[in-house]
């Protein structure tokens, strides 16, 4: 069963941390340890942990990259495992909980060296955390240009492994550049979500979206949804004309999702958009493209666009 971290659990969750003795992993930095500035200030790491648990599809991206295989992470969204696209790589990794949930016992049970956690970390959840091992909050404003680079770097200093990281990071930036110089000029695009009560338009200021402004494309659809939100509010299928454009890339995160899309696929509203008429509607993977963030799949999105276009 999963357990929400909160405020009127600390009492008893800093009795079982004292009581497991966990607090001693947080003894005074060596000269030898390198400091980091994050959301809740300088937090300090010695060397390249070993036991490392992340709690942000971003970190676990982040993590891999860097050639460490974290011992636990979170669910993606709509699954019960890590992003489809990272399975390969992460065999035998303990799942902890979801997004919006985090299983603080199971973080104990796995006595981590250091914890990766998102941007948007609750601070009374960082100061639980924090007396279990040094937790790495990147301190990055959320839908902001090249935020995934900058989230990316600070999980690479934190493992003490930079160097692939910015490799990879590097190597995306090239592809995204070939992709560019070979795009059909002002060609439009928008990627949407279909949920079972129907399609929500994803910013424009999200990590997949921005990877499609870098391959060339203007991404619409911005309009509808609101300012600081990752999406709009589900569209009826009256509303489906604001996804309209040159191409229509489509999530689903899980079979009921894709079940909803297929039915909608085939409604009458559906075909009459100019995108579907010309056949450019893209089904993509969800947990992908409208969950994950790092350089795989930032990689793995790309090669998505280079498959689609002519």
């Amino acid at each position: 069963m999963m357990r929400i971290i909160g405020r009127h659990r600390g009492k008893a969750l800093s009795t079982l941390l004292a009581g497991l003795g966990l607090g001693l992993l947080l003894a005074a930095s060596p000269a030898s340890a390198r400091t980091l500035n994050t959301a809740y200030g300088e937090v300090s790491v010695e060397g390249q942990p070993k036991r490392v648990v992340t709690l942000y599809e971003g970190a676990l991206d982040a993590a891999l990259t860097a050639g460490v295989t974290p011992l636990a992470a979170i669910a993606t969204r709509g699954g019960d495992d890590v992003a489809s696209y990272l399975q390969e790589r992460t065999e035998g990794i303990a799942i902890i909980g979801t997004a919006r949930e985090t299983n603080l016992e199971a973080v104990i049970a796995q006595r981590p060296d250091i914890i990766l956690a998102p941007a948007r970390l609750p601070e009374a959840q960082y100061r639980l955390l924090s007396k279990l091992a040094p937790t790495l909050v990147p301190d990055v404003a959320p839908f902001s240009a090249g935020a995934w680079k900058q989230e990316a770097r600070f999980f690479a200093k934190a493992l003490g492994r930079e160097a692939p990281v910015e490799a990879a990071i590097k190597a995306v930036e090239v592809k995204a550049a070939e992709l560019r110089e070979h795009a059909a000029s002002g060609q439009t695009a928008s990627l949407a979500r279909w949920m079972p009560q129907g399609a929500l338009v994803m910013s424009p200021k999200l990590f997949a979206t921005g990877l499609l402004k870098a391959s060339g494309f203007t991404v619409i659809g911005g309009d509808s949804v609101p300012e600081g939100r990752p999406h709009s509010d589900p569209l009826s299928l009256e509303n489906l004309s604001r996804l309209d454009g040159d191409w229509l890339f489509m999530a689903t995160l899980d079979a009921e999702g894709e079940s909803a899309l297929a039915a909608a696929m085939d409604s009458p509203a559906f075909a009459r958009l100019d995108v579907a008429k010309r056949d450019r509607v893209v089904p993509v993977d969800g947990q992908l493209w409208t969950s994950a963030s790092g350089p795989l799949a930032a990689s793995a999105i790309l090669d998505d666009i280079e498959t689609a276009l002519p």
